[in-house]
């Protein structure tokens, strides 16, 4: 062999061996890459079954992700306690929303074969003798369920570096579960404005002199009537507690405590599930208007005094046409204010199914003040 063919041998060999070497350089660089993709992702995309409200957008998008029946991973979920003593049937997700998979139990002899633990706060924040013993299984979540306020949510410092995952009406919690919500109607909606005979109405059951609704409640009263239902008040049987409202103006949707996103049921099913106007105290208005269209509800910041509230309250029940305005949104939309346990609980199972990668909250109470 000559030496120009020599040369020539070489160089291809040479060449050879720099193209491997950058191919698996670089199918080695993107495995790791990719590796790395995966383990920093710490926390689940938020499962949302319900929709909110964009302020300034006008659209209220609805955010439903359903499972498929071919797809949805299956997962046993332990009810630790059942909250607040409260029973309901643990089957209805693939009926109620079409997420299948679900597999709930009360039974706590199923504690080690389960994926997740749902803890409901009020009952068990007492002690720790409260929560499970035993180890916990490998990669099992435990989930901090919660509808209360923090003033209404004591010993949040017994769960560090305990809890999983977070299920509450805040919308940071990995599991978002408002007590109610807007969505658009499939189809324009003909509402009709039930008959109003009476002005005012408030049902309040706790009565705390220190909070802050009862406090502005002693000023308003003062300039307007209000009907009182409830606890130390007139009683009013659940079932017809929407048709009691309905036949009011407006109504006192005050929250006994004002944290950020706490909107309850004094909103979403008393007041606009019961076709009156809402008058409320809670958060912000900004804060309200993230699930709720600005023109649907009065607030009472919206007012320097409970004195000129009062005054607005008369002028609209003397202006038909102004009145009305409150109810124009409800040609496009409509709000969702009776959900069950089960809605909360199916959303804790579509978040699981997604299996996100394991994470430890340091500290609920720095989180939920």
């Amino acid at each position: 062999m000559d030496s120009k063919t020599q040369a020539a041998s070489f160089w291809k060999t040479i060449f050879f061996y720099v193209l491997v070497s950058f191919l698996t350089s670089f199918c080695i660089f993107s495995f790791i890459h990719q590796s790395s993709k995966g383990r920093t992702l710490m926390t689940c995309p938020k499962v949302e079954m319900t929709s909110t409200h964009s302020a300034g957008d006008g659209d209220h998008k609805k955010m439903t992700a359903y499972s498929d029946r071919g797809t949805s991973r299956e997962v046993v979920i332990l009810l630790w306690t059942w909250p607040f003593g409260e029973r309901f049937p643990l089957d209805r997700c693939a009926a109620d929303y079409g997420i299948f998979g679900c597999n709930f139990t009360a039974e706590r002899d199923l504690y080690s074969r389960a994926d997740a633990v749902i803890l409901h706060h009020r009952d068990v924040c007492s002690t720790k003798a409260m929560l499970p013993r035993e180890p916990r299984p490998h990669n099992q979540r435990w989930i901090w369920f919660n509808l209360e306020s923090p003033r209404h949510s004591p010993n949040l410092n017994l769960l560090d570096n305990l809890i999983n995952m977070t299920l509450s009406y805040r919308v940071d919690s990995d599991i978002f579960s408002p007590y109610g919500w807007i969505e658009k109607a499939i189809t324009p909606q003909n509402f009709s404005i039930p008959t109003k005979t009476k002005l005012v109405a408030w049902v309040v059951s706790n009565w705390d002199s220190t909070l802050a609704r009862v406090a502005y409640y002693n000023q308003l009263k003062n300039h307007i009537n209000i009907d009182m239902f409830g606890g130390r008040n007139k009683p009013l049987p659940y079932k017809l507690l929407q048709p009691t409202i309905s036949q009011y103006k407006f109504y006192l949707a005050f929250e006994n405590s004002l944290n950020q996103d706490y909107i309850t049921e004094k909103l979403w099913n008393n007041a606009l599930m019961s076709g009156t106007v809402p008058v409320v105290l809670g958060p912000t208005r900004e804060n309200y208007e993230r699930f709720v269209p600005a023109d649907a509800f009065i607030h009472v910041n919206d007012f320097p005094s409970a004195k000129e509230l009062a005054a607005h309250l008369k002028f609209l029940d003397t202006n038909e046409e102004q009145y009305q305005r409150y109810f124009t949104w409800r040609k496009k939309l409509q709000p969702i204010g009776q959900t069950g346990w089960n809605t909360h609980y199916c959303k804790a199972c579509q978040a699981l199914q997604q299996d996100c990668a394991y994470k430890t909250i340091p500290s609920i109470a720095n989180w939920y003040k």
